[in-house]
């Protein structure tokens, strides 16, 4: 008579047996039948998985052990769930993690607001490397305004110049002052395209184009010539920098007479041919130490290499005297002098 009657839960895991395997899931979430089906297998491995830096260590453990469990079962092919993982850093204030407990977060809504959408996403990503934590800073904000600002300017007062200029062909022929505009904004789309898309340090990405705006600040538009030469450089600073921020770019890209969206358009392409210099600038080392730096024909030999690099003043007070055991050259870039 007294008898209970149990009913057993079985809608309910552990949460980290969740955890290790939604990412396989959101493969086939409509499978009724299976846990998995066949577009798992095409879909897997995650291409690249972001995730906050406390779940680095012990998340990914479990997601790797479950993985192998689902592929013995022949449920995925590969062995590792994620070819690439990003693990992001935390938004401190005053050296402390933000947090609505501590009460010291800071409302998105009002920065916006007072700032735009762009100079905070701007600012987010120039301040640090992603997966290092990123201190902020209201007075810092106003670095990354003032720039965006100073692009907004600097498009719109050259924007009838531009607007129904032509794109450079094969006819064209470039004085040194072009052709030192042409190498930076070369030299930028290939450093950007290999930082955003190979090392995903948006940070140093977003230095680069503001180099490559100081350049276009400078930069006298006196003919044809340069007019395209200047078109080059700010449609390549506007794509490059669309995905950061996306708003201003797009609003300026039409300003200059595109007639889609920049969101449509192909990322740039640098030209390797163009990226080259007649000259390098060498580092000369002495036992791994900075001693000099000097400015040599980048068509240079290693024998004449080192002769220069022995003549140097500031070489000379640090080898007179001494028994150099060996030189080390790394092509185009340092000599290392051991003694």
């Amino acid at each position: 008579d007294n008898e209970v009657t149990h009913i057993r839960e079985t809608d309910t895991f552990d949460t980290f047996m969740e955890s290790s395997w939604y990412y396989a899931r959101f493969c086939s979430s409509d499978s009724q039948e299976k846990m998995l089906d066949e577009r798992a297998k095409y879909w897997l491995p995650v291409d690249l998985y972001i995730g906050g830096i406390e779940h680095a260590i012990l998340h990914l453990l479990y997601a790797r052990f479950y993985h192998r469990l689902l592929r013995d079962e022949g449920l995925v092919d590969s062995d590792e769930p994620f070819k690439r993982l990003l693990t992001q850093g935390m938004v401190l204030n005053n050296g402390a993690k933000m947090s609505k407990s501590l009460d010291n977060t800071v409302d998105p809504e009002e920065m916006i607001n007072n700032y735009g959408a762009d100079t905070v996403r701007l600012f987010m990503m120039f301040t640090a490397p992603p997966e290092q934590s990123l201190e902020w800073s209201d007075k810092a904000i106003n670095g990354s305004f003032r720039f965006l600002k100073r692009l907004w300017t600097l498009v719109q007062s050259r924007r009838d110049e531009l607007l129904n200029t032509d794109e450079i062909n094969s006819q064209d022929h470039f004085n040194e002052k072009q052709t030192i505009l042409r190498r930076k904004t070369h030299q930028t789309i290939a450093k950007v395209s290999d930082d955003i898309g190979r090392r995903y340090t948006f940070n140093t990405a977003i230095a680069a184009v503001m180099e490559l705006v100081n350049d276009l600040n400078v930069f006298q538009i006196e003919d044809e010539i340069d007019k395209k030469v200047a078109k080059e450089a700010t449609t390549s600073v506007l794509l490059l920098l669309s995905p950061i921020v996306p708003h201003i770019c797009n609003r300026l890209w039409l300003d200059l007479g595109f007639d889609q969206p920049i969101i449509d358009e192909v990322w740039p392409k640098h030209n390797p041919h163009l990226m080259m210099t007649d000259t390098l600038e060498i580092i000369v080392q002495v036992n791994g130490k900075l001693r000099s730096k000097i400015t040599v024909d980048s068509a240079i030999g290693n024998p004449e290499l080192e002769e220069l690099v022995l003549m140097d003043e500031k070489i000379k007070k640090y080898t007179d005297n001494q028994t150099i055991k060996k030189i080390i050259i790394v092509p185009k870039k340092l000599v290392n002098i051991v003694i």
